[in-house]
């Protein structure tokens, strides 16, 4: 089995890849600044090293000695997703690495156009390419466990309200952080997927209509969907970091989400549904439902950390 260093371990994708490593029976080297990662849950035996991702030296030492990465670039840091990608490559290259797996979080561009911000994903693949490590990437649309963060869940657990920003009839392919992780996992022993990039969504498409029915049904209550703005919708995701985040960062994040959305809900190129049949034929994983995903979590406000969005 191989020793893998997952970048970004403290944050949602970053658990669900520790957690599905742990499950295959994969060594895990978390890579994170936080003495304790996963907000107290047990992951079992768990190496921790921290990196600097805007230091190239500090990456190949976090690096050094495992077979494998896994790489999930930062919310917060956007704009710089060629480079710290690219870093990522060439740290990865000089650590002999056999495959460095990258997460992009959302939409790969799959034809000739206005690809938006999607376009920094395009980017970051050429990066990774001319970085010389065998590398595959995964483009992950839009994730389940969204709804399980500081700003989506107090909605649904406090005032029955599924507030997201997606217009009535947008066609989703929602897919849980725990089957992202199962693609990645899959591609470490695959020759086939090196050099390979592939969007990934979940095994259903869905309206927000049917999102809230499986939400109510999960949650034991009628759950309505209440459409917020996308300029409603990036304050919430921004007020979530609270203190944490700065307040010219929060309008910065803001308006981004705003324009995200903006784009999503009338997009000619439909950046959140995947046709995963084609997908699935060649990477045969177990996806979960929508509703099999929801039933599974806990409804209800604890005094468990929760992590604001990334």
């Amino acid at each position: 089995m191989a020793l893998v260093a997952v970048f970004g371990a403290s944050g949602r994708q970053g658990m669900a890849q520790v957690r599905q490593l742990k499950a295959a029976g994969h060594q895990v080297r978390a890579i994170s600044r936080r003495a304790d990662p996963f907000l107290g849950e047990d992951m079992g035996e768990v190496e921790i090293r921290p990196a600097d991702l805007y230091d190239e030296d500090s990456i190949y030492e976090a690096m050094v000695g495992a077979d494998a990465a896994f790489y999930t670039h930062p919310l917060r840091a956007r704009a710089d997703r060629a480079h710290l990608v690219g870093s990522v490559g060439r740290a990865g290259k000089r650590a002999d690495l056999k495959r460095v797996v990258w997460n992009t979080s959302s939409w790969i561009p799959d034809r000739a156009g206005d690809p938006f911000t999607y376009g920094g994903n395009t980017a970051g693949i050429n990066a990774l390419w001319r970085s010389g490590v065998p590398g595959t990437v995964f483009g992950s649309v839009l994730f389940m466990d969204n709804l399980l963060t500081n700003w989506a869940f107090p909605f649904i657990v406090n005032e029955s309200r599924y507030v997201y920003p997606h217009k009535p009839d947008l066609e989703c392919s929602w897919i849980s952080l725990d089957d992202v992780a199962r693609f990645m996992i899959a591609a470490l022993d695959r020759p086939d997927l090196e050099g390979a990039w592939v969007n990934i969504g979940g095994p259903e498409i869905l309206k927000p209509q049917q999102v809230a029915r499986h939400l109510s049904e999960a949650v034991g209550r009628e759950i309505k969907y209440d459409p917020s703005t996308p300029e409603q919708f990036g304050w919430h995701l921004a007020n979530a970091y609270g203190d944490e985040m700065p307040e010219d960062e929060k309008k910065v994040i803001a308006a981004g989400i705003k324009a995200f959305y903006e784009y999503n809900n009338n997009s000619p190129t439909k950046p959140f549904r995947v046709d995963m049949g084609p997908v699935l034929e060649r990477i045969p994983i177990q996806m979960e439902t929508f509703a099999d995903w929801s039933k599974r979590q806990e409804w209800r406000l604890t005094n468990k950390p929760r992590p604001p969005a990334g």
